[in-house]
Order: C-alpha cells, then structure tokens, then sequence
C-alpha cells in the first residue's frame, strides 16, 4: 500500500519555455496607443471585429518591444469574460513586463463602460504586485480607438 510520502515522490515536473519565432531587433517597438491599435487592427480578424467582442493582450519587454499576442476570450455582441489568472500567467510564461489589454466594440462605440472601466483598474493593481505594468487598455473598433492613457483614465 502506498503511503502520502511516496505519492509526492511521483510530482511532475513544470517547465516554462517561452519561443520566440522572431528577433529581438525585428520585434515592433510600441510608442504609442496609435502603433497599438495598427498592431491590434491588423491582427484582428475583420469579419469579427464589427461582429462579437475579443479580449486580447500584447506583451511587451521593457524596451516596448511586441513578445506576443494573446488571444484570451471571445464572447457575444456586448461582453466577454475577462479572467485576470490568465492574463498573467500568459504575461509570465512570456516574460513581459509591460502589457496592453484590448477588445473591441462590435457596436462602433469606443466609449469605455463602466464595466471596462472596473476590469481595467483590477488589472493594473494585479500587475503592480507582480512588476507588470498596464501601459493601455485599447477599445477598437474597424474605424478607431480609445486609450485609457491617451485620456488620463489609466
């Protein structure tokens, strides 16, 4: 019969690989919500940006640098859901230390909701704790933007 101590000598093991297809040099360097959002649009399915929402996250070094695109939720015509576990288990398996969170209004309206607006400040006081900063949080539509820190409400 197996005893508790000789169970716990059968754990496996975690490794964490993150591969890089590209070049650091080669990587897009992000000055500002505007390289973002022409980033994000053209990564962005276009027959599903006017139709539901996604939520998705750039990571990014601390040279601004893209590491990755993360494609977190899909959801329907005014919500998805938004899991802060996965948002920075992704951001440490990718060794970033800047993030920018997007979705997309399927309505064309890129006014931030209340609910946007909670989940956005939940997310940057996660990443304090853990050294990852929020720089943005993108609503995008086909046609423009909003940037929380283009207008102060990061």
């Amino acid at each position: 019969m197996e005893t508790l101590n000789q169970k716990w000598q059968i754990v496996s093991e975690i490794e964490l690989i993150y591969k890089s297809k590209i070049k650091t040099s080669e990587r897009p360097q992000i000055k500002s919500s505007k390289d973002a959002y022409l980033l994000l649009k053209s990564s962005w399915d276009q027959g599903k940006i006017d139709y539901f929402e996604q939520f998705k996250i750039l990571f990014l070094n601390h040279s601004f640098k893209a590491l990755g695109l993360y494609e977190m939720s899909s959801g329907g015509i005014t919500g998805t859901i938004v899991d802060l576990r996965m948002i920075f288990s992704a951001a440490l398996k990718a060794n970033a230390t800047n993030i920018m969170i997007t979705h997309n209004h399927p309505s064309g309206n890129t006014s931030p909701s209340e609910a946007d607006k909670h989940m956005t400040a939940k997310i940057r006081q996660a990443g304090e704790l853990l050294d990852i900063k929020l720089l943005d949080h993108l609503i995008i539509t086909s046609e423009t933007y909003y940037s929380f820190a283009d207008e102060g409400a990061l």
